[in-house]
This record gives C-alpha cells, structure tokens and sequence, in this order.
C-alpha cells in the first residue's frame, strides 16, 4: 500500500501535471490500451484531481469539459487497495475518487431468462457485458434507501475498476428482474446477479395503507 501522506524531497518527485499525464498517456496509447497493471513507477504525491459520483472529473477545483482528456485520464488510472492512482511507466500520482471511477449511462438487452445479457456503456467509452467477469453487484445506498448498482469494468491486476450505474439504467434493470433462489435480480452470461432477498423486496413494495 503505497504512502498517501509521503512528502516528495526532490523535483524529480514532484506531482506531475495534468497536461504531462495527459502527454505521457497519448505517447502510451499510441501503441494500444495502457497496460497500467505492468506499470509500478515511484508514487510522486497526491493530484488535486478527483472524480465525483456522477462522473465528473475536477482538477484544480474546476470541472475537466474536455471529453477526449477524461477519456485519455481515465486509460491511465490504477486502483490500488481502497487508493487510486492516474499511473505512467515513469509517475504514480494519487487522485480522489468520491464512489466508482466510471458512470455506466446505458445498456442493452439480448435474450431472455437465463440467455438474457447485458451489456453496459460507461461515460468514458467502456462496454462490458455482465456475467463472471463482469459481474454486478448491489449494496444498500443510505441516501435513496434502496440498492446500489455497480458492475465491474475492468479488473487488471486486481484492481477492479466498477462503473456505478446510472438512476435511468438501474430503474431499466429492475424492470427486467426475475425471481431466482429467494432472491429479486437479473441474469446476464449465464450469472445471476441478486439485488436484494424478495421478503426485502415485499417490504418496500407493500402498500403502506394495507393496514
């Protein structure tokens, strides 16, 4: 786990800049898709870059408006533990990530039942189709009182990158969902993936004036 808190002691170990990431990453993609789970470089300080939960990425305090440079950030970025890291073969600079890194904002739907797949689109450009390794996955989000949908994007090296799922998408989601096991939620490759036990389920949807 590499030290948030470390104080760079020389210029060579300053934070990068955006603008020579953003360099570092367009000389890296030239030759296909970053391969940042090879990369381990020395970690230069922390970036006053984050990504907020509806996938806007900041940097010095000012949202980043240029689509194709989140894209580029967004080829580069690392996880580590809980820490997640915009990484070059030659810098490893922290950024803050409020939820999941990525936003999925679309999906399709082929098939039925158990043939059923789903196959997601991230505000970046990502499309993965849910199954095993792509798996889905719900927790209880305090804020809506109701489950959380985060699917997995990429995993290289084992730090999984989710993409949580867009209100329109997981509302579409729940339309498509099926019994299974005393569970409520939906297949896609062949998984099933549980957003919540169905006496959960009949609890939220009961009609409060029953009684």
């Amino acid at each position: 786990m590499p030290e948030r808190d470390h104080k760079p002691d020389s210029p060579a170990a300053r934070p990068a800049s955006a603008e020579g990431l953003a360099t570092a990453a367009r000389v890296a993609a030239r030759r296909g898709p970053p391969p940042v789970h090879l990369w381990n470089p020395p970690f230069c300080g922390d970036l006053d870059m984050r990504i907020t939960r509806d996938g806007t990425w900041y940097y010095l305090g000012s949202p980043i408006g240029r689509k194709p440079l989140v894209t580029l950030f967004s080829s580069i970025l690392k996880r580590e533990g809980e820490d997640f890291f915009l990484v070059t073969p030659a810098e490893k600079v922290g950024i803050t990530v409020e939820d999941a890194p990525f936003l999925a904002v679309d999906f399709t739907a082929s098939g039925t039942g158990r043939d059923q797949r789903l196959t997601f689109t991230t505000h970046v450009g990502d499309s993965v189709e849910a199954g095993p390794d792509h798996p889905l996955r719900f927790v209880h989000d305090p804020r809506s009182n109701a489950p959380a949908p985060y699917v997995l994007v990429r995993a290289p090296g084992g730090g999984a990158l989710e993409a949580l799922i867009d209100r329109k998408s997981f509302y579409r989601l729940v339309e498509l969902g099926t019994e299974h096991q005393g569970h409520f939620g939906v297949w896609s490759g062949g998984a099933f993936f549980a957003m919540m036990p169905l006496d959960e389920l009949a609890r939220l949807t009961a009609d409060p004036d029953a009684d």
